[in-house]
């Protein structure tokens, strides 16, 4: 595929109106984040996307999305869905109940060159 081409999403129709989605290959190929902050004011929602590395005492935000409070419930009632979908197909997903620690230890050795 060429950078130029367009992939298209069509979301489901709604009241028989439909929405061709365009994004560009760089957008389709999707940014990995392991960690979402959130914030809000009385008229907006701002979600940083963030990329912990470890053994790295600072991260960086890839993507910062700004909505309004009936998208930000209409993205909750959406993820939600999702969550219970994927749990029925693949499983329970398990959580530990502790906040990570910063910077995140990945879980192995730290190596060295």
């Amino acid at each position: 595929m060429s950078d130029n081409k367009k992939n298209q999403v069509q979301p489901p129709k709604t009241n028989n109106n439909q929405i061709n989605i365009e994004f560009s290959e760089e957008i389709a190929e999707g940014v990995y984040a392991n960690l979402a902050m959130i914030a809000h004011s009385s008229s907006e929602f701002v979600i940083d996307f963030i990329r912990l590395m470890p053994g790295v005492s600072k991260a960086k935000v890839k993507s910062r999305i700004v909505i309004t409070p009936e998208h930000a419930k209409r993205l909750l009632i959406a993820l939600k869905d999702n969550v219970n979908k994927y749990e029925s197909t693949f499983g329970e997903i398990k959580q530990t109940e502790e906040t990570p620690k910063f910077p995140m230890n990945f879980g192995g050795t730290i190596g060295e060159a």
